[in-house]
């Protein structure tokens, strides 16, 4: 099998600091109640001139630029977004269009949490099948979507954007993969209606257009549970220990939820990515996010192993293992 690998890593998010405290503020909320039970401390809400196009784009440009090829070579590009600009057309095309990739496909993937690692498990498919790089971001705005009047999701979720570029060549790529779906979790986390099973009308509720917890614990030990089993088979088909893990990249839905897999795991704190205290949880845009961090603080080297591992609405996540 060809072989992959991580040509650029970027990020982005709006430049609004929303903090903890504030939202406490809003909801009559004891203050460090947020922090005692998410691990955030402020987290990036969109202003009125932002955009989800826009924040791809940022994201995906820091990528290419660090990738450093020629735009043209760039065969694909997908965005794992449920926040796209519009309902139609996708987002992908426009994000592609103005980062110059001429000679690229692009289009939305709707996976909820688990959207990025699922468009990166296709994304090094296409690599060694046509041996032409691909762009792949993660982003949403979920500011946007969230009801002010349920605590559950106003004190989580955030925006932003993470981007990756792979390409052919190199010793790395992905060496196992486990993908993990749960229907009986379909509506533990949700968006009521605007979709084609109940669609807008002139008396919907503006409420029932929002994102909906209605089970914070079903969902929290689901999440869990797929993620850590995941992660295990996605070891177990690479043929590496927990041990060999250098770098461990999970969905930040909250610091209780990735301490719990990493705990459950055996992956010591060093080597957890973490993004949750500062950036909230931006749903398929927290492990690109949190990759392009980490790779900042301490940048990704040769040979170097990455577990990376999401869960979210549906239920559906997974896990991958690859080598830098």
């Amino acid at each position: 099998m060809s072989n992959t690998r991580l040509l650029g890593i970027g990020h982005a998010a709006p430049a609004r600091v929303v903090t903890s405290a504030e939202i406490e503020a809003s909801l009559g909320l004891e203050p460090g109640w947020i922090e005692r039970r998410t691990g955030i401390r402020e987290r990036r809400w969109a202003g009125p001139e932002d955009t989800l196009s826009g924040l791809a784009q940022e994201a995906g440009a820091m990528a290419l630029a660090e990738a450093g090829i020629d735009r043209s070579d760039v065969g694909l590009t997908l965005l794992a977004t449920s926040t796209p600009d519009h309902l139609l057309p996708p987002s992908a095309p426009l994000v592609a269009h103005r980062l110059g990739l001429t000679k690229s496909g692009a289009v939305d993937l709707a996976g909820a949490c688990a959207g990025f690692l699922y468009a990166y498990v296709m994304a090094e498919s296409f690599v060694r099948t046509w041996r032409r790089p691909v762009l792949v971001i993660g982003a949403n705005l979920l500011s946007r979507r969230i009801n002010p009047a349920e605590r559950g999701s106003s004190v989580i979720f955030a925006d932003g954007a993470g981007a990756v570029v792979v390409g052919p060549g190199g010793e790395g790529g992905l060496r196992g993969i486990s993908l993990a779906a749960d229907g009986t979790g379909y509506e533990l986390v949700h968006i009521p209606a605007g979709g084609s099973n109940r669609p807008f009308s002139p008396d919907l509720p503006v409420e029932d257009t929002r994102m909906t917890l209605t089970d914070g614990k079903a969902l929290f030990l689901g999440a869990v549970r797929l993620m850590s089993d995941s992660a295990r088979a996605a070891l177990a088909e690479a043929g590496l220990s927990v041990g060999q893990v250098d770098r461990f990249i999970a969905h930040q839905a909250n610091a209780r939820l990735v301490d719990a897999v990493a705990h459950g795991l055996g992956i010591p704190d060093e080597k957890v990515a973490r993004s949750i205290d500062r950036f909230g949880n931006s749903s398929s845009g927290t492990i690109p996010l949190s990759l392009s961090l980490s790779h900042q603080e301490r940048p990704l080297r040769a040979g170097e192993v990455v577990l990376m591992t999401a869960a979210g609405g549906g239920l559906t996540g997974g896990a991958c293992v690859l080598t830098v």
